[in-house]
């Protein structure tokens, strides 16, 4: 049964840097770069660009666990530094992963540890120890292609059997050369934690001037006089008159986004599973089919968070290296509606990201 749709927007602000010396972050924690914090049971994952084959920089991890579900939910996003990939959906990718109390608390009780030539057989953990497996086949294929080499020299009369020693030490360099290709550094952004707000406590001194309209014109209808909405001083009338005029002109999407967030422009962060998402430029007519059915159980998928221009600043190389060439305005994440999962399951799930430009981003080029 698909969950509930969320009351109202929480929006994301920065809220310091994580100092590892200070602060350790876990799953529980809202963060912006660092390294992903995985549920104690997910098998961890290094996601590449979908262009460029390069391994992708952490950039959001929100910890989003729904209402009607016993299961700790997670989303991480993921996205490419190269300066020609950033603004491209399939430079971008989001997986969503869950897990019940149970299972985490059975994954920090201490077991019986096995013994040491069983640990590569276990399947989960294949991806932490890729790098031993790889050097443990290389040394055994060596010994065996050794052999092969030795037999060939005993019988002088069999020279296939050189060439065949050939072609497995030729095999065998190119898989070593493989698995050194595949060793490359994934870059780390600098973290900071996330904290949390309902939108609707950002309004202030606008709902304060609306719950004022109100009044006026409660009296108005009361005292049978008009008095005219109340202003910010002269002008302001024609001043808003003004705004929907060049609203009608240029980019009225745009406008609205400017908007919305004008009363709280750090924010870099909006969450609203289920609502309607800010679009920051005109977004297709096909939205709806644009926005491709989950790859597990095949139902639908509905708009669950963005993330906004305010986060593009904060994109920085922890090792203090190049910055890191992400240029967005707003990414978009659509979820399963059902937020589906196989009971027991150590894979996460990838979900669906839709990449809006900043329609101001080609004034500066």
């Amino acid at each position: 049964m698909a969950a509930p749709a969320q009351e109202g927007t929480l929006v994301g602000l920065c809220d310091g840097e994580i100092d590892s010396k200070r602060h350790q972050s876990s799953y529980l924690t809202n963060k912006v770069g660092g390294p992903p914090d995985w549920l104690p049971v997910i098998t961890r994952q290094s996601p590449r660009c979908g262009r460029c084959g390069a391994p992708l920089v952490h950039v959001v991890q929100v910890y989003c666990p729904l209402d009607v579900s016993p299961y700790h939910r997670h989303l991480h996003l993921f996205a490419c530094p190269g300066a020609e990939c950033g603004s491209g959906a399939e430079c971008w990718r989001v997986l969503r992963s869950q897990c019940l109390e149970a299972e985490v608390a059975a994954a920090r009780t201490p077991s019986r540890p096995l013994p040491a030539q069983e640990a590569p057989l276990a399947a989960t953990d294949w991806c932490d120890t890729a790098d031993d497996w790889g050097m443990e086949e290389e040394e055994e294929e060596d010994g065996w292609g050794g052999d092969v080499k030795k037999d060939s020299q005993e019988e002088a009369a069999a020279p296939e059997a050189d060439a065949g020693g050939s072609d497995v030490s030729s095999c065998l360099q190119d898989l070593s050369l493989g698995e050194s290709q595949e060793d490359v550094p994934v870059p780390v952004l600098r973290p900071f934690f996330i904290s949390v707000v309902e939108e609707a406590d950002l309004g202030g001194e606008e709902d304060d001037l609306q719950h004022a309209q109100q009044l006026l014109k409660e009296y108005e209808r009361r005292e049978g006089v008009t008095v005219g909405e109340l202003e910010d001083g002269e002008g302001g009338g024609r001043e808003e008159k003004y705004e929907k005029t060049r609203a009608r002109h240029g980019d009225a999407v745009f406008s609205r986004f400017m908007k919305r967030i004008s009363l709280c422009p750090q924010q870099i962060l909006r969450y609203c599973r289920g609502g309607k998402p800010l679009f920051i430029s005109e977004p297709p007519s096909n939205m709806a089919q644009v926005v491709p059915a989950c790859g597990s159980c095949g139902g639908s998928r509905t708009f669950e968070l963005q993330l906004m221009p305010a986060l593009v600043s904060l994109l920085q190389r922890k090792d203090g290296g190049a910055e890191a060439q992400l240029e967005f305005g707003t990414v978009l994440v659509y979820t399963c509606r059902n937020s589906c999962w196989t009971a027991g399951s150590g894979s996460a799930v990838e979900e669906f990201c839709f990449v809006q430009t900043d329609p101001d981003q080609n004034l500066f080029k």
